[in-house]
C-alpha cells in the first residue's frame, strides 16, 4: 500500500510539473511576442505596423524558437538513455555538427539557394551519419563511454573545421553570412521556413511517446526484449527521429548548443528518470529555454541581435563544466 501511494505522489508530481510548465510556456510565449523596441499587445495589436511586426517578424521567431528549444531537448533526453551517457546531446556529440556540415557543402557546391525542403534533407543526413557514427562507436563494447564523448567532440571539431575552410575560400558574400546563421539564430525565420514544422512537430509527438519503451531499455537489451520489447526496430526509430528533429532544427535555426545537454539532465536530477513524463516535459522546458534566450538575445544590446547560441552556450558551458565535475566525483 505504501509504495502504491509512493508511486501515485510521484505521478501526481510530473503531472503537477506538467501542467505548471505547460502554462508558463504559453506565458512566456505571450510576453516573448510583446517585447521589443515596440511593445505591442499580442491580441490588440495599434494599427498596420505592429500588426505587421507580429505577423511577419515576432510570431514566426517565437514559433522557431519554441519549436527547435522542444526538439533539442527531447533529443538529448533520449540520446541520453540511447547511449547510456548522462553527457550526450546533439551539439557536444557532434550531431548538429554533421548537419551543419551538409548543409554549407550544399550550399557551398550548389550554384542555386536551396529550398527549405532541400536544406532540411541535406541536415537529415548529415545528422544521420554522425549519428550513425556514434552508435556504431556506442554498441562496440571496447568503447567506453568518457570515451564515445570524446569521439562526439572530435566529430564536432572536425566538423566546424571543414565548415571553416569552406567560409575560407568563399567569395561569396551570403556564404560569409551564413556565419551568424551557424552560431545559432531564429532572427528572420518566414513562414516558407516555418513549413518544416509539418516534418518536426508530428516526428517530436511520436518521440514523446516512446517513453515506455525506453524506460524498459534502461534494464537492458536482454530484459528489454524478455518485457516484449524490439529493441532493435526501436533503436533505429529513435536514431532517425533524432535525426530529423536534429536536421530540421539546423536547417530552421543553425547550430545551437546544450539545450539538450542542460535540460533533461537537471529534470533528471529534480524528478527522477522516468522518460514517460520525461521527455514531453524535457520538449516543454526545451521550448521554455530557447524562447527566453531568444528574448534575451534581442533585448540585451540596444542596437544589435544577439546569435542565440552564444545565449545558451554562455548558460550552458558552467553548467556542464559542473556535469563534468561532478560524474567524476561520483
Amino acid at each position: 500500500m505504501l509504495l502504491n501511494e509512493l508511486l501515485y505522489r510521484q505521478q501526481r508530481r510530473w503531472r503537477t510539473c506538467l501542467i505548471v510548465s505547460s502554462l508558463l510556456l504559453v506565458a512566456i510565449c505571450v510576453f516573448a511576442v510583446a517585447v521589443g523596441e515596440i511593445w505591442i499587445l499580442p491580441w490588440a495589436p495599434n494599427g498596420a505596423l505592429e500588426q505587421q511586426l507580429l505577423l511577419q517578424l515576432r510570431i514566426p521567431r517565437v514559433l522557431a524558437a519554441l519549436i527547435v528549444g522542444a526538439a533539442l531537448a527531447s533529443s538529448g533526453a533520449v540520446l541520453q538513455v540511447l547511449l547510456g551517457n548522462p553527457l550526450a546531446e546533439p551539439g557536444v556529440l557532434g550531431i548538429s555538427g554533421g548537419a551543419s556540415l551538409a548543409v554549407v557543402l550544399l550550399l557551398f557546391f550548389v550554384p542555386i539557394t536551396p529550398t527549405p525542403f532541400i536544406t532540411m534533407i541535406a541536415a537529415i543526413a548529415g545528422a544521420l551519419l554522425f549519428t550513425l557514427i556514434l552508435v556504431g562507436f556506442s554498441r562496440r563494447q571496447k568503447v567506453s563511454m568518457a570515451r564515445l564523448l570524446l569521439i562526439g567532440v572530435a566529430l564536432g571539431i572536425l566538423s566546424g573545421a571543414v565548415v571553416t575552410w569552406a567560409f575560407y575560400f568563399s567569395d561569396d558574400l551570403s556564404m560569409r553570412q551564413l556565419m551568424y546563421w551557424l552560431m545559432g539564430s531564429v532572427g528572420g525565420v518566414s513562414w516558407e521556413q516555418l513549413s518544416l514544422l509539418f516534418v518536426i512537430v508530428p516526428v517530436l509527438i511520436v518521440l514523446c511517446m516512446q517513453g515506455k519503451s525506453l524506460d524498459v531499455m534502461m534494464l537492458g537489451d536482454v530484459a528489454a526484449r524478455q518485457l516484449g520489447v524490439d529493441v532493435r526496430r526501436i533503436r533505429w526509430l529513435l536514431i532517425l527521429m533524432i535525426s530529423l528533429l536534429v536536421g530540421c532544427s539546423v536547417a530552421l535555426a543553425g547550430v545551437i548548443g546544450f539545450v539538450g545537454l542542460v535540460v533533461p539532465h537537471l529534470l533528471r536530477l529534480q524528478f527522477g528518470t522516468e522518460n514517460q513524463y520525461l521527455l514531453p516535459l524535457s520538449a516543454i522546458c526545451g521550448g521554455i529555454l530557447l524562447v527566453l534566450a531568444d528574448t534575451l538575445s534581442r533585448v540585451l544590446l540596444a542596437d544589435a541581435d544577439l546569435p542565440i547560441g552564444v545565449v545558451t552556450t554562455s548558460l550552458g558551458a558552467p553548467v556542464f563544466i559542473w556535469m563534468l565535475m561532478r560524474s567524476q566525483l561520483d
